[in-house]
């Protein structure tokens, strides 16, 4: 499996959680069990009362009017007993299901921002969407399914002994061959339906990175390798769902032949006990009914346990994004000032291979510092740990006087009062704009609102407009307008942009920097630019090459000396 997937939780883990989960609603399941095991009591009735018919027309004595009458009146019972027992087994998955989703919700937004983006959207997204759905048909469906099929199934069985122990043992002839079918097949049915999810979210994840990097992908002629990396990921689909395929083959047949063997040999061998006076017509009768009443039970309890693998590998899935462990571990210090500090900061995305080497940075409180360089020479990294998204391998980020304190060792809400991050990526939720906004700020009144929108130059919708997914779809520009707005609203003292205007277009960009100025007078901000008029304006530029900061000072000073950045303006300004 890929180092990229996130953790999957062990069986063990899985089968204790179910089990907490349902247990949570004792009262409730009580009642689901009680009701189901009246209308299976009830149902047992009919095959008793026509092995008696059968004796009684036999010795030529059957009341066939009342005996009708009792099993009409039986089944009717039954009848009504079925539709509360299902009604509360779906109130019960309902309510089952919506604490699993909130939990999971929970889950993912506990998530360290570090680890999603390492694991890629594509897993993620496929724990969020397929996952869910495939648990959700086990939880509504499957889970009372079974659950009904083991009551009515015991039942019965309990009933055959009943009626006669020696015409009982022939309809459980089947039990070794299912039980033996069943060992081989579930330990395979959960190691292959695990593979299978991992292959869907590795098709997620291909296609995911596909469609939003199509410009890119039509720009470098790349169409010919993401078709190659699509036809391999599906093959490799193709090859785990074969797997389990092949195992369905073998069990399904030897689950159909074990619904033939019990009513086969419970009439045979039910046939020579009455020939040998060592049972009753009427004990044969019933034991053949109850052995036909066996096979509906059976089947269902054997057709939802393949669903309940299935819904197990994705539980599994859904629990395994809580076993992520935090990328961070708040102390109890609390910063004495607002600088941000990097001192020798080594950071790699793979083991031996450091992006970042040795880094030294003091922000100066209120300072504009403007991060140049070229593509891929660690601007974005730095960024992200000046911002406290990931911590160092080696050397410390700290925010404050005297050393200060890791922002790693900040508590999230703590931290995103002190700095924040504004990257490319931006995301509108569904909802009015005024909610959109107050997200970032719950207290946020409408005056408070204004003043951010008007800073950022806010031409869009107003604040009762329904964006987001199904309603007023807003420009790329103004979707990062609103992520600026978001941010300025919640008021950080420093601020990571991470070429947070490269959508807009040039004149439109340095509108909003210029409007942008005055609110972010005296906040510290480091601007992650390509656009070297944002170096222009800045009160400091830090040059950085090879994971390394090379030049560091005014823009006239750099120029002054004829280094990396002079170069990097005359090829802007050429």
């Amino acid at each position: 499996m890929s180092s990229r997937i996130l953790p999957v939780a062990t069986p063990a883990q899985v089968r204790a959680y179910a089990r907490r989960l349902v247990l949570r609603h004792p009262r409730d399941l009580a009642v689901v069990l009680g009701l189901h095991a009246l209308a299976a009591a009830t149902g047992l009735v009919t095959p008793r009362l026509l092995g008696a018919l059968v004796e009684d027309v036999r010795d030529g004595r059957a009341d066939i009017d009342t005996t009708g009458l009792a099993i009409a009146g039986f089944v009717i019972v039954q009848g009504v007993l079925i539709r509360y027992a299902y009604l509360a087994s779906a109130k019960l998955g309902e309510r089952v299901l919506a604490e699993l989703r909130e939990e999971f919700v929970d889950r993912v937004l506990a998530v360290p921002l570090s680890t999603v983006e390492r694991a890629g959207t594509g897993d993620l997204v496929t724990r969020a969407s397929r996952d869910v759905d495939t648990l959700s048909t086990s939880v509504r469906y499957a889970m009372p399914e079974t659950l009904v099929a083991a009551v009515v199934g015991g039942l019965t069985v309990a009933a055959l002994m009943l009626n006669g122990p020696l015409v009982a043992l022939p309809a459980l002839v089947a039990v070794p061959l299912l039980v033996a079918v069943m060992r081989w097949y579930l330990p395979r049915a959960h190691r292959g339906y695990l593979r299978e999810n991992a292959a869907w979210a590795r098709i997620g994840d291909g296609l995911t990175e596909t469609v939003q990097g199509s410009r890119t992908v039509e720009a470098l002629g790349l169409a010919e390798r993401r078709h190659e990396r699509g036809d391999a990921d599906i093959a490799a689909s193709y090859k785990v769902e074969r797997y389990t395929l092949g195992l369905r083959t073998v069990l399904f047949p030897v689950m159909e032949m074990s619904f033939v063997l019990p009513v086969v040999s419970t009439l045979l061998v039910g046939g020579l006990l009455y020939i040998n006076d060592m049972a009753t017509l009427a004990q044969v009768t019933a034991a053949t009914l109850y052995a036909q009443q066996l096979i509906e039970p059976v089947d269902t309890l054997l057709q939802w346990l393949d669903e309940l693998q299935l819904g197990g590998a994705s539980l599994a899935r859904l629990l395994g994004v809580g076993s992520v462990p935090p990328d961070r571990t708040p102390g109890g210090e609390r910063p004495d000032g607002e600088r941000i500090t990097a001192r020798d900061v080594h950071y790699s995305y793979r083991a031996g291979h450091d992006v970042l080497h040795g880094v030294d940075l003091d922000l100066r409180p209120g300072e504009r510092l403007a991060m140049v360089g070229p593509s891929g020479a660690g601007k974005s990294t730095l960024g992200r740990l000046l911002a406290g998204v990931d911590g160092p391998r080696a050397g410390a980020v700290t925010v404050g006087a005297g050393g200060g304190v890791p922002l790693v060792a900040l508590p999230l809400d703590d931290l995103r009062g002190h700095v924040a991050l504004v990257t490319q990526e931006h995301h509108v939720f569904r909802g009015t704009l005024r909610e959109n906004l107050v997200m970032a700020r719950g207290d946020a009144t409408d005056d408070d609102i204004a003043e951010v929108l008007a800073a950022v130059d806010w031409d869009g919708p107003g604040l009762d407009t329904l964006v987001g997914s199904g309603g007023e779809t807003l420009s790329p520009a103004q979707a990062q307008q609103l992520a600026l707005a978001r941010l300025v609203l919640a008021d950080p003292h420093t601020l990571v942009l991470d070429e947070a205007t490269s959508l807009l277009d040039p004149r439109a960009a340095r509108r909003l920097e210029r409007s942008l100025a005055a609110v972010l007078d005296g906040r510290t901000v480091v601007a992650i630019a390509h656009r070297l008029h944002t170096a222009h304006d800045a009160d400091r530029v830090a040059v950085v090459e090879d994971g390394r900061i090379t030049e560091l000072g005014t823009h006239a000073d750099l120029l002054a000396a004829q280094g990396s950045y002079a170069a990097l303006w005359a090829s802007w300004r050429s």
